[in-house]
């Protein structure tokens, strides 16, 4: 078993799900987390550049990483490195919908190619020392068929979970999230663990996905993205409180300090201005402040900002 019933799992997120990123979504409760996404091409030819999007901190119990890419004698490379690292479990991506990911035919456009996918899939199973899994997207809104033999191949060719998007390629990240396909490949393969993903960002959501595709395993993607307290409030929403402000901010500044450890103050801060936007959303806060945390450039900047949110007087929620 990879995934405890009942588990909650932190998508890779590219740009977003880096060890400081991590770190604040477990103070919330997250124990099943992924690294970034991993290009197999920037593994295999640049690798030193990849590097820290593979870092692992020490208190991490459950670490994936997640692979990208196309071409399988890339693949191989790529694979044959990643087994140099400590993971829990490797995760093949067919499901990126974004443009410079499809030009490629990697990710979700490769999953729309059976026969490569299945090939550059079996080449991650042939080769890493990790147990294997994939996550995907439908391929058809009505027709449950065309996920169902995608998914079969992968099963076949050794995938130990799947995790299925339940919007098509075309959809990226919005819109409806069709259930009944998620379910019908948790009721087609009862012998892997199926994790549903798209749209969950509340309660109500967790709770529809979970009783219309039957799966217990959920993945958070974009519903946890400047809200790592999703994590606490779906696993206990009875008892859950909102974060006060000064967690609200502790989190924040946790998370600053470990990318200038990692990245160096400028990258840092240029790499955070998205991260504290994020922060920023539905939580009541006037909009002036978006523009200041656009601004912030080094610590003293993240500390006036900080005080410009606290100041105002609203309490995240």
């Amino acid at each position: 078993m990879i995934y405890e019933p009942d588990a909650l799992v932190l998508a890779p997120l590219s740009g977003f799900t880096d060890a400081p990123y991590r770190r604040s979504a477990r103070r919330c409760g997250c124990r099943y987390a992924f690294t970034e996404m991993v290009d197999a091409a920037s593994l295999t030819f640049a690798f030193d550049r990849s590097k820290d999007l593979l870092l692992r901190y020490e208190d991490e119990d459950f670490l994936g990483v997640q692979l990208l890419g196309g071409n399988a004698d890339h693949i191989k490379e790529a694979v044959q490195k990643l087994n140099e690292f400590n993971f829990d479990v490797l995760d093949f991506n067919l499901g990126c919908p974004v443009p410079k990911v499809a030009k490629k035919c990697a990710g979700a456009e490769l999953g729309l190619h059976y026969e490569e996918a299945i090939r550059c899939f079996d080449t991650v199973a042939k080769y890493s020392k990790f147990p294997v899994t994939a996550k995907l997207r439908i391929l058809d809104m009505d027709d449950p068929e065309p996920t169902l033999k995608l998914c079969r191949g992968l099963v076949n060719c050794g995938a130990q979970a799947l995790t299925v998007h339940g919007r098509v390629k075309k959809a990226f990240y919005s819109g409806t999230v069709h259930h009944e396909i998620i379910k019908a490949v948790h009721d087609t393969f009862p012998e892997i663990e199926v994790i549903a993903n798209g749209g969950v960002n509340s309660v109500d959501s967790y709770r529809t996905m979970k009783e219309r595709t039957g799966c217990t395993r959920v993945m958070l993607a974009t519903g946890a993205m400047g809200n790592p307290w999703l994590f606490r409030q779906l696993q206990d929403p009875e008892h859950f409180t909102a974060p006060t402000f000064q967690e609200w901010r502790a989190v924040i500044e946790e998370q600053s300090r470990g990318m200038v450890e990692l990245y160096g103050s400028e990258c840092a801060f240029r790499h955070g201005r998205k991260i504290f936007h994020d922060y920023l959303k539905g939580r009541g806060f006037h909009g002036s402040l978006r523009a200041v945390a656009s601004a912030t450039s080094c610590e003293a900047d993240l500390k006036a900002w900080l005080d410009m949110a606290e100041e105002s007087g609203v309490m995240p929620r």
